[in-house]
């Protein structure tokens, strides 16, 4: 009997080896899958390495971004010298694929009909993201916050390219209970994050024209509405034409490196530097100029990297970026505080928990601030 219940137990401590090999092989199995990049590593590092030379750096920033100073060093200021983007015969792989005839798979087309919007909010979401459209929802995503502004909440969506029929008929759940997903066919990949914007510019252009004021936003960020509205777009005063302003980045150049996954091969983008662009976690544009930009787009080479395209199409039609007030956009992370954050638009890198954390101290921030 005892050399019976030996073997068992043998037997157990060998199953239970067994079992949790496979789970760990399944884990590495699915991280891999849902991060394909050959660098996966670089998924950890913040989304922009680009920087704009006329700029300080965030003291609070300095060790976690050290990797983009060793970037700068190979950035050197030349006079800007773009030539124009024509389409190319032959299709780089890092080339984004565009125009193209994608359809919308979920969308709102009648959004606008009764409405005119003096802000609609473009959030750049994957279609896994839901803990995050919600948790936005409840913060600065709230279309209610301001009385007596009419402000539009939209996700915008590729599908996934692993489990796009998985996470579809969640998504469509999602969709039919909030009503503000768009959803396009196109893979939702990095790569293909200028598609969502264009897919956002295409949707003010044909669904929301008279839109006022749209802002392209990352679903990593807290942004202050409020502030933006009374303090940047001033809706006392007569709509801004062709006006767009950020966290602005000048005399940057392609990096041409391929460990990095902003790598440009100068196949894709042939110049030496962008034109200014505003910064992809957050810009504010009038909607006159977001319409103007989907149709240039339709006649230019598209680049992978978003925000500095965006740049690229303003330089197209002859339109300068605004900078902002020094500091009101922040595409780094700043440690909450109340009342500065009160006086600030865009704080990047900011997620769903932390989010939820902060804002009821934030909503108190009127009296609190004295504002």
């Amino acid at each position: 009997m005892k050399m019976l219940k030996f073997h068992l137990q043998s037997l157990s401590t060998v199953m239970l080896y067994i079992l949790c090999s496979i789970f760990l092989v399944l884990l590495v199995v699915k991280t891999e899958m849902e991060a394909p990049e050959t660098f996966s590593f670089l998924l950890k590092l913040p989304m922009k390495p680009q920087s704009s030379l006329d700029n300080p750096r965030d003291l609070e920033n300095v060790q976690e971004f050290q990797w983009e100073a060793d970037v700068e060093k190979s950035i050197e200021v030349k006079p800007l010298d773009v030539q124009p983007l024509t389409p190319a015969a032959t299709r780089h792989p890092l080339q984004v694929d565009y125009p193209s005839n994608y359809q919308f798979r979920l969308n709102e087309p009648n959004k606008c009909l009764k409405r005119t919007p003096f802000l609609v909010l473009l959030v750049i979401t994957e279609p896994k993201d839901v803990a995050t459209r919600h948790a936005i929802r409840q913060t600065w995503g709230n279309e209610n916050s301001i009385p007596g502004f009419s402000i539009l909440r939209l996700f915008l969506t590729g599908v996934h390219p692993i489990f796009g029929s998985l996470l579809q008929n969640i998504l469509e759940e999602e969709s039919v209970l909030y009503r503000d997903i768009i959803q396009q066919d196109f893979l939702d990949t990095y790569n293909n994050l200028t598609l969502k914007t264009l897919m956002g510019m295409e949707w003010i252009s044909k669904f929301c024209p008279n839109a006022t004021y749209v802002m392209k936003a990352d679903s990593d960020i807290f942004l202050n509405v409020k502030y933006l509205v009374f303090q940047l777009l001033q809706p006392h005063l007569p709509p801004k034409k062709d006006y767009i302003t950020g966290y602005i980045y000048r005399n940057t150049k392609p990096i041409r490196n391929k460990a990095y996954k902003w790598y440009v091969p100068k196949e894709v983008y042939p110049n030496n530097s962008y034109p200014p662009y505003p910064g992809g976690p957050g810009y504010v544009l009038s909607g006159d100029l977001a319409k103007k930009i989907y149709q240039v787009a339709q006649t230019i080479k598209v680049i992978n990297m978003e925000d500095s395209f965006t740049g690229i199409c303003l330089h197209e039609l002859g339109v300068n970026v605004t900078d902002s007030p020094w500091g009101l956009f922040n595409v780094f992370k700043i440690k909450y505080e109340t009342c500065r954050f009160s006086k600030l638009v865009v704080v990047h890198h900011y997620g769903p928990e932390e989010l939820l954390k902060i804002w009821p101290d934030f909503q108190g921030q009127n009296k609190t601030c004295g504002s």
